[in-house]
């Protein structure tokens, strides 16, 4: 049995048995005056059961079944609260990283640059530089991990100064690859294109230096 029946079960009895005793209570204590024989005890007894009823076991019942759901409310069970999840650890700054990704963006632009060139002999040409143009990369992450290996944190320092310059660089020959790109879409000869790609080639090795 639930809680609000429960409560209102026994809301009704205690109402009923309160509102009998005082009815009963009364009715022993005012005397018969109207010269009429008293009733019999089993029309007494009918007669405060039912006022008791009416008047206790009614009221009684409402008051216990509000107590009822105010004791149901009272015993839910509260939600478990949630785990709390442990705070994502925050990675230092370093300034090497940026500087290295920037330059691998450089590299990532400039072999989708080449993919667009028409298929010839200028373009494999240019892929071969691309990919020496990755080599370079390797050598901009050695830089940066020598700086970190120092720990330096001068922005004013030769390592940081040399990285710079290669971010520098790698942009730079970026835009380069985009205009000698553009100049094979419609002179795709090698013969036409082979001055760009020489001079391109002669950039690669001054990029980490």
């Amino acid at each position: 049995m639930g809680v609000v029946a429960r409560s209102a079960l026994w809301g009704a009895g205690i109402g009923t048995l309160l509102m009998g005793a005082l009815t009963l209570a009364i009715d022993l204590a005012v005397p018969n005056t109207s010269g009429k024989p008293p009733a019999s005890a089993l029309v007494t007894f009918v007669a405060i059961l039912m006022v008791a009823l009416l008047f206790g076991g009614v009221p009684g019942t409402v008051i216990g079944t509000g107590v009822g759901f105010l004791r149901r409310s009272v015993q839910r069970p509260r939600a478990a609260p949630r785990p709390m999840h442990p705070p994502i650890p925050q990675q230092p700054y370093d300034m090497w990283s940026d500087l290295v990704e920037r330059c691998a963006e450089s590299t990532r632009r400039v072999a989708a640059a080449v993919q667009t060139v028409p298929n010839s002999p200028a373009k494999e040409w240019l892929r071969r530089i691309s990919e020496q143009l990755a080599g370079e990369l390797d050598d901009v992450r050695g830089i940066a991990q020598l700086g970190r290996a120092l720990g330096a944190v001068d922005r004013q320092h030769p390592v940081y100064q040399r990285l710079l310059k290669a971010t520098h660089d790698f942009h730079q020959f970026e835009n380069e690859v985009g205009r000698v790109a553009l100049q094979m879409f419609d002179h795709p000869e090698l013969d036409e294109a082979r001055t760009h790609l020489e001079f391109l080639e002669k950039q690669l090795p001054q990029l980490s230096a």
